[in-house]
């Protein structure tokens, strides 16, 4: 059987440094992460001379405008979470990739291969969009493999001998099903007997991105009030957990219904709405969090975050989580009931053939 690599190919501005990578999407299972793996091929003069060559995996964390910064204070944070020498070698013991021993066998003696194992409490690749005719950085977390000829790891790196290649951490959806959603809340009224009593339902917990969600609605209305109409919602919270107040939400998906209204008391009342939560209704609108790269063709909404426990947020990062939310509207007196509930909407693992497709039409 015959195994065919699709290779990424970057080189220095002075071509004296070459990087190849196989992909630029690592997948976080929650408990570890794909290692980020690749081939440094030299120019002949750098291996002559003995050049010091590094290789760095780089968070970089963007929380606040680059148009508001000034001198001496940056909205950024660019972290190295992993540095490695690949030239001069060190002895260190290396589990090649069938790519990586097929690319050494092809490039000769000037190759250097290297492997990087990414925390698995790094933040997962989310920027938050940005109006139509903003060019500035992205707020969010963005990652970079980034190659050097320098002294040391620390060196102040030179433009023509560097090279950064953008890639991303990403979170597929887990294969089984969670607990179906359900929530039941009621409301009494001060000087009015009875309660209203909503109930709703989802159909699953865990949605595809594109995939219309189900909302059962209930309600039994035992109180004197009268329900005059429904919203249902889908809304994106994002916390961006370096600030201990950086937590709001968007509505990125609403419908309002006044079939079976009013609702009058004694009444009770069964529906279903249907909602789609999608970037395509959502282009426009800064502030939404999207998957990890705004320039990429096919982004779509961010995914919802899934973490081990809530103690192992990171620092520089922006957990992203989806809840439906319906809203009973009583009038000015009466008020409001709402209801809300939590679920998971990610991206199904793709085939073999959907990688390599996206990958061609990414290079």
């Amino acid at each position: 059987m015959v195994v065919n690599f699709k290779v990424f190919k970057k080189a220095s501005p002075n071509n004296m440094i070459t990087l190849y990578m196989n992909r630029r999407e690592f997948v976080d299972s929650v408990t570890q992460v794909e290692p980020v793996d690749g081939i440094i091929v030299l120019d002949d003069e750098y291996v002559r001379q003995n050049r010091k060559i590094f290789v760095q995996l780089i968070c970089n964390f963007r929380y606040g405008r680059e148009d508001d910064e000034l001198i001496g204070l940056r909205f950024s944070k660019e972290l190295i979470l992993v540095s490695q020498q690949v030239h001069p070698e060190q002895k260190v013991d290396i589990q090649l990739t069938k790519m990586q021993e097929r690319l050494l066998k092809k490039l000769g003696s000037n190759a250097f291969p290297f492997v990087m194992e990414m925390p698995p409490s790094s933040p997962a690749s989310v920027v938050l969009q940005q109006k139509a005719n903003d060019n500035s950085q992205p707020c969010g977390v963005q990652y970079f493999v980034k190659v050097f000829a320098g002294e040391n790891d620390c060196d102040r790196t030179h433009r023509r001998s560097t090279i950064n290649l953008g890639i991303r951490k990403v979170q597929y959806a887990p294969t089984k099903q969670g607990i179906q959603p359900c929530t039941v809340v009621r409301k009494d009224f001060l000087l009015s007997p009875g309660e209203l009593e909503l109930e709703v339902t989802l159909d699953k917990q865990l949605y595809h991105h594109g995939e219309k969600i189900a909302i059962n609605i209930c309600v039994r209305n035992n109180s004197n009030k009268v329900v005059k109409k429904i919203k249902a919602m889908v809304q994106q919270g994002i916390d961006v957990v370096l600030f201990q107040n950086g937590q709001f939400r968007n509505t990125i998906a609403f419908s309002e219904s006044a079939e079976g209204c009013p609702l009058n008391p004694g009444s009770s009342l069964q529906k279903v709405m249907y909602l789609v939560p999608n970037l395509a209704a959502n282009c426009d609108r800064a502030g939404v969090a999207v998957e990890g790269d705004v320039k990429h063709k096919n982004t779509s909404l961010a995914s919802t975050t899934l973490i081990a426990s809530p103690d192992a947020r990171d620092a520089f990062g922006i957990i992203v989580s989806y809840a439906v939310k319906v809203k009973l509207f009583l009038g000015a007196l009466g008020g409001e009931l709402c209801a809300e509930l939590p679920f998971i909407l990610m991206q199904p693992k793709p085939s073999r053939k959907q990688l390599e497709a996206a990958e061609t039409e990414e290079a």
